[in-house]
């Protein structure tokens, strides 16, 4: 069992006997005295990818699904069809784009450190790295005397992804992203 207060991207929970991953948990804390914090979380099934959301107090109880975890690489796209390798056993398996969507912004070939969440041999989903490191292949160009504190300007990463960075930051960088909130964190 988890408190709510406990919960976070990375938990899965079990409700009515099937797993569900959270995609957005966003919590009210009341004015008046006494008044107990709010949770509001937003679940997707693993299998039917159906979203459900859900309001707790900070003390609710919530069973947490099992699963083992394996760390797996990955390797290449084949059409809507994503290939990683488990990197114990070395075995390959596919991954459908509709199952690792919220994953496809991050994912870069070759790439390792993620983990696979595996219920009763069936991969529930994938869990990304907190941060990873990637290139800006086109951004506007870098303003003179910009300093770190500074507007921002939008950047497009080599996986496509769209992220709002420092205006001194030029298309070539490397840079930091959060995969948890897709936001920058500095430059590498």
């Amino acid at each position: 069992m988890i408190k709510a207060c406990d919960l976070n991207k990375s938990s899965v929970i079990d409700i009515d006997g099937t797993p569900h991953i959270i995609q957005k948990i966003s919590s009210q804390s009341p004015t008046a005295r006494g008044g107990g914090t709010i949770y509001k979380v937003r679940f997707r099934n693993v299998s039917t990818k159906q979203k459900v959301d859900q309001t707790y107090r900070s003390d609710d109880a919530l069973q947490e699904a099992s699963f083992d975890t394996k760390q797996v690489q990955y390797l290449y796209k084949d059409g809507d069809r994503y290939a990683f390798m488990d990197l114990e056993s070395y075995e390959q398996f596919e991954l459908f784009e509709d199952d690792i969507e919220e994953c496809l912004p991050f994912l870069v070939e070759d790439m390792e450190g993620i983990i696979a969440l595996v219920s009763e041999g069936r991969i529930l989903t994938l869990r990304m790295p907190d941060t990873i490191d990637l290139e800006i292949v086109e951004c506007p160009p870098a303003m003179k005397g910009a300093s770190a504190t500074s507007r921002t300007k939008p950047a497009t990463l080599t996986t496509g992804l769209v992220v709002q960075v420092p205006e001194y930051i030029e298309p070539g960088e490397t840079i930091r992203v959060d995969t948890r909130d897709r936001k920058y964190l500095s430059r590498v």
